[in-house]
């Protein structure tokens, strides 16, 4: 039996969706991306075969004890499940006080059954009969070994008067009414999903909404388990709860389209379950844009605001390392079932030969133009871009601010030209032995391989080149082609332009980007034909 749903999207042809019994789809998304409506068109689907579980409804208990009788039960649910499926149920819920009775019904219902029917077996005599109903466990067993598992150190039970009660670390039972909201929760969805026909299609939306992850993540997960006689939709904020169940299908939510007030159409994408990317990769395309770039670095580091600002329509995500970035790109970019992702790559140039260079280009991953990000933050063109916005404040020239933040910074850095210089050569040194590294021939023929590299020469000569650059006073020069970030010069340039920090400095280059687009030009400028690359997409 399968679930066929049709997602209308914009300007393409409508995405097709089939969901099998035993299987289970999360649908993921940020606020305001239309989930809740896809949710409800899901729903009015398959009216008469789905039930909608939804964290963000009433989940208080009037009572601990049934309070319908057999005919109001069967009433109300036939009128909930005829106003689920109005679109108006994706934000208002006119059975919320009645929700938590039923479940409170069936749970008790659902033991009565399994009672009844043992009783009968043993009635007639089929103590064979009896034995194999018994094995097979009671709801509420059930929710209590899930709950366990799940974390939530709570006992459910029905006493007396058809009472659900709940007892914590072996304490006096109490109403299960005076359970907390995510202990609440956590019992109302395990049982909704564990009392429904076989054959249901479960919708649960945002369960995540009052439990944590730790809780929310082990007993959905459970609960699949269980019923395998049934589908499942899950909608949430949520990314790890896609990775933590490798084997569903994530349909990825960007945004809607509306028409007045109902919405006609998705931006979405399906991630098969067979995919063939790892579970990090996995996790970076999880809500991820269309477009992703990799860089390197972390999340506090200089390049992901700067990268942010330089290419504000796709989805830029920090890798510790040029190898992270270059798996990434590659792993994207080789997995057929993602055709709908396009993956870039960013990394420093860290004097990179024009091969290297090429080789990463061909692979979709481009090497700045210079050393590292700092030599985009500090040019000169964006110092003097800095000290004329400086300027314009205090009154004073811009000219003797630059000239200032020069000097100071040419004096800083001239003391560690042997130290840079040797870490300007490190990469040349190891591409070379690279280049002398044997292959399968040389190691066949057994032949003796000698490689010597003059170390001490070239590193001389680095240091000739960077201390002609201190003598002509090339700033630009030191600041493109050498780690200056392990200098004082960086707060030389920032404190002689007028500001107390780096941080203080580096900001004020963001709000720069942030206003003028011609400084953001210059700055896409070091990206080489990227920026036109990422439009054509």
């Amino acid at each position: 039996m399968s679930f066929i749903f049709t997602i209308p999207k914009p300007n393409g042809s409508p995405l097709p969706v089939a969901l099998d019994i035993g299987q289970c789809l999360f649908i993921l998304g940020a606020n305001g991306t239309g989930k809740s409506s896809l949710m409800q068109m899901f729903y009015s689907a398959h009216h008469g075969k789905a039930q909608r579980i939804s964290a963000h409804r009433q989940t208080w208990f009037s009572s601990s004890s049934i309070n319908l009788s057999p005919a109001q039960k069967r009433s109300t649910e036939t009128n909930i499940s005829n106003s689920d499926a109005n679109s108006e149920s994706r934000w208002k819920d006119d059975y919320a006080a009645h929700r938590p009775n039923i479940t409170i019904y069936d749970l008790i219902d659902a033991e009565n059954i399994r009672a009844r029917n043992i009783a009968g077996a043993v009635d007639i005599g089929d103590i064979d009969l009896a034995k194999t109903l018994s094995k097979e466990d009671a709801p509420i067993k059930i929710i209590n070994e899930l709950l366990r598992l799940s974390n939530i150190p709570i006992e459910i039970s029905v006493k007396a008067n058809e009472q659900v009660l709940a007892s914590k670390s072996g304490s006096a039972p109490y109403s299960v009414a005076e359970l907390s909201d995510g202990e609440r929760n956590a019992l109302l969805i395990a049982a909704n999903v564990l009392t429904v026909a076989p054959g249901t299609l479960l919708l649960v939306d945002e369960p995540e909404r009052h439990l944590h992850r730790s809780i929310i993540s082990p007993l959905l997960t459970l609960l699949f388990a269980k019923r395998l006689d049934c589908a499942f939709v899950v909608s949430t904020h949520d990314v790890m709860l896609p990775l933590d169940n490798p084997s569903a299908r994530t349909i990825l939510i960007r945004g809607c389209t509306y028409s007045g007030t109902a919405v006609t159409s998705w931006d979405a994408d399906v991630v098969p379950s067979e995919s063939n990317v790892d579970e990090e990769l996995k996790k970076d395309i999880l809500g991820a844009r269309r477009t992703l770039l990799f860089i390197e670095g972390d999340e506090r580091s200089l390049d992901n605001p700067l990268y942010s600002l330089a290419f504000p329509n796709v989805t830029v995500i920090s890798k510790k390392s040029c190898r992270d970035v270059d798996h990434a790109v590659s792993g994207i970019r080789s997995a057929n079932e993602l055709h709908w992702l396009r993956a870039f790559g960013i990394v420093d140039n860290d004097r990179r030969t024009p091969d290297e260079i090429s080789r990463l280009r061909d692979k979709g991953v481009y090497a700045v133009s210079v050393y590292s990000v700092e030599s985009i933050y500090y040019h000169p063109t964006i110092q003097r871009k800095l000290a004329i916005r400086h300027a314009s404040v205090t009154g004073e020239d811009e000219t003797a601010l630059v000239d200032a933040a020069r000097s100071a910074a040419l004096s800083a850095v001239a003391p560690h030209a042997q130290r840079l210089s040797e870490r300007a050569v490190e990469k040349t040194l190891r591409d070379e032995l690279d280049r002398h590294w044997p292959k399968q021939a040389d190691i066949s023929a057994g032949n003796p391989i000698c490689i010597e590299i003059d170390v001490a020469a070239k590193v001389t000569e680095e240091v000739g080149v960077f201390n002609q650059a201190i003598d002509e006073k090339n700033l630009e020069k030191i600041i493109n082609r050498y780690p200056v970030r392990e200098t004082p010069m960086l707060t030389e340039i920032a404190r002689n332009l007028g500001f107390r920090t780096r941080d203080q400095y580096e900001g004020a280059v963001r709000r720069l980007l942030m206003d003028d687009i011609t400084s953001l030009d210059f700055v896409r400028s070091f990206f080489g034909t990227l920026t036109a690359d990422v439009a054509q997409t």
